[in-house]
């Protein structure tokens, strides 16, 4: 069952995603990162999709370290449903072919908020940065998400062409899914007054902890995606 198989990063706001689903996959090293990444849109490639499914991407960090995947699906049930029947299968011929992966875990994630700029349209990212947040609930959730979405709308930083907050459904974490036109706009973000500001202002925040370890900022570049269902 063929799909259009594109480097192209995923519509985030499409509205039939009731789900997103990420999941890093720590790879041994960067000699098989990209064989990782060719296995897993490889198996479904192959296989006979669920509607549910809509998309999948997958990202290389800029380490060497690492893929991200990125899924959408309309519903948790749909996935988990999958995951039951059909994934130990599919696993297990991607570490037959690269052994030593290490697969910390899926989030299951709700879009909450973006910031995209009038300015952005049109001009295609060229990275993925995601500063990841640990939380304790709902609420600081919002709060998080709400008070940096309106300093970005102050600051606005050039170069970034979207910032998509996504809550874990859980409450325990949020993910700023930020779309950037290059590296270099990143890095001069970065060492700005405005990035700056926004850390102070975020570490501020009660119940807010910036990720550790692989859940702080993460760099990523888009490999390849898979959309098994056109957005409406």
């Amino acid at each position: 069952m063929s799909a259009p198989i594109t480097a192209a990063f995923p519509d985030v706001r499409r509205a039939d995603a009731g789900t997103i689903l990420v999941s890093s996959w720590i790879v041994p090293s960067r000699d098989v990162q990209s064989r990782a990444a060719d296995l897993v849109i490889g198996e479904w490639e192959r296989q006979e999709r669920p509607d549910a499914m809509l998309s999948l991407t997958t990202f290389l960090s800029e380490d060497g370290g690492e893929v991200l995947n990125y899924a959408q699906w309309t519903d948790d049930d749909a996935h988990r449903e999958w995951v039951r029947t059909r994934r130990p299968a599919a696993i297990g011929r991607v570490d037959e072919a690269v052994p030593g992966i290490e697969r910390p875990g899926v989030v299951r994630y709700a879009l909450h908020r973006s910031y995209v700029p009038q300015e952005s349209a049109g001009r295609r990212p060229g990275v993925l940065v995601t500063p990841t947040f640990e939380t304790e609930g709902p609420q600081s959730q919002r709060a998080l998400s709400d008070a940096v979405i309106e300093m970005l709308e102050r600051i606005r930083p050039a170069g970034l062409l979207g910032a998509h907050f996504h809550a874990s459904k859980d409450g325990r974490r949020v993910l700023n899914y930020a779309e950037w036109e290059d590296m270099p706009a990143w890095e001069r973000f970065a060492e700005d007054e405005g990035s700056s500001e926004l850390r102070t202002m975020v570490g501020a925040l009660d119940g807010v902890t910036p990720g550790g370890a692989r859940l702080g900022v993460q760099r990523y570049f888009p490999y390849k995606s898979l959309e098994n269902i056109p957005v409406p």
